[in-house]
């Protein structure tokens, strides 16, 4: 009986979740954006399954859209952060990429780019109120004359802002920002794009061109309470293991490192073959729900590096190797994420190399 923890990337739900995108988003176009290996799904595995659907992918490395150009896909390829040295400039030209300018220094750079390698299409982005990547309000008119003047870069520039609290629907900071990005870009021409996923959920005026998502793509919501499927969206991942051992316990005994659950009776325990050495996260507490067949049962002491134990008390026809899923259809990473204090988006980028991943079309 193999230990082996599995991811099982779900293409048809890529595929719904990409529908619901555009209802929500229209008429805009959409970039998929398929960094960190496609929140950790597989970049070439994502992109092979909306290959003719999507109208752009979006990246945050030079070597993401190598990866792309490589494997076939002749889509616009959006490099987020744009080049990271003036070497970067060439090798996007041959490429074909789309490279978001942010700072001086890419600038300079660009100023040396030959046009006979192919011109550059570059996004302009602008700082309106996340401070971490991009130009000030101030000094948009200024760079999109120079970035016009640059004969190694198509004259059509992009403009392009990043929310920093846009699953925040009754906010005021999403609005400013919207503000302060058509302050900047009015007298401009090019195409817009302002909305990553939260915003395509909460801010219908931040439309523009262009929308942006990542997480929904993969059925990941932000938004504080509230899952990917709360929203109609479908979870492009489940990760799942086996029930490796079921023991007796003593009440009063403790479980685990550090022994820090007690057995409140005489109780079942069961072990489940996943750890942080797979990418769950140590930090989830006991409490934490799992799925034994259609039961949830909680997570009790500590995460191990290999092992989880669970008490099984309200699955008692639980048995060695029964399907545990940690989370999926069922059990969304949202719910796992809170109790582990963090993210769906870090739980699913997380996985590590030991977990096989297998793909179904559901």
């Amino acid at each position: 009986m193999s230990r082996t923890t599995v991811a099982t990337i779900h293409l048809g739900a890529l595929r719904h979740n990409l529908a619901r995108i555009r209802t929500l988003a229209a008429p805009a176009r959409v970039m998929a954006v398929v960094k960190a290996d496609a929140y950790g799904h597989g970049l070439e595995r994502v992109a092979r399954a909306l290959d003719g659907q999507v109208d752009a992918f979006a990246v945050a490395a030079l070597g993401d859209g190598l990866r792309l150009r490589a494997a076939g896909h002749h889509q616009r390829i959006v490099v987020l952060s744009g080049p990271d040295s003036a070497h970067d400039i060439a090798e996007m030209q041959r490429l074909q990429l789309d490279a978001a300018i942010h700072h001086p220094t890419q600038l300079q750079w660009l100023a040396q780019a030959s046009p006979g390698r192919g011109r550059l299409r570059a996004w302009l982005k602008i700082d309106s109120g996340m401070h971490r990547l991009g130009f000030a309000p101030e000094q948009v008119a200024a760079v999109h004359a120079q970035l016009v003047a640059m004969q190694g870069v198509d004259p059509e520039i992009g403009l392009l802002t990043h929310f920093s609290d846009a699953e925040r629907f009754e906010g005021t900071q999403t609005p400013a920002q919207i503000a302060r990005f058509a302050e900047a870009t009015r007298q401009f021409s090019g195409p817009r794009s302002l909305s990553n996923s939260a915003a395509v959920l909460g801010w219908p005026e931040a439309r523009g061109d262009w929308v942006r998502t990542g997480g929904l793509l993969y059925g990941l919501s932000v938004v504080d309470g509230k899952s990917g499927a709360d929203f109609g969206f479908r979870p492009a991942m489940t990760l799942s293991t086996r029930l490796i051992a079921i023991n007796r316990i003593g009440k009063g005994e403790r479980i685990g490192y550090n022994g820090t659950w007690s057995c409140p009776e005489d109780m079942p325990v069961g072990v489940a073959a996943v750890g942080y050495g797979d990418g769950y996260p140590r930090s989830a507490a006991s409490g934490t729900p799992v799925l034994v067949g259609e039961q949830r049962v909680p997570l009790i002491g500590r995460v191990s590096m290999d092992l989880i134990t669970l008490d099984l008390r309200t699955a008692p026809a639980a048995k060695i190797g029964d399907e545990v899923v940690l989370w999926g259809s069922g059990l969304p990473v949202e719910t796992i994420a809170a109790r582990a204090g963090t993210l769906s988006y870090d739980l699913t980028c997380g996985m590590t190399r030991r977990v096989l991943f297998v793909e179904d079309d559901s």
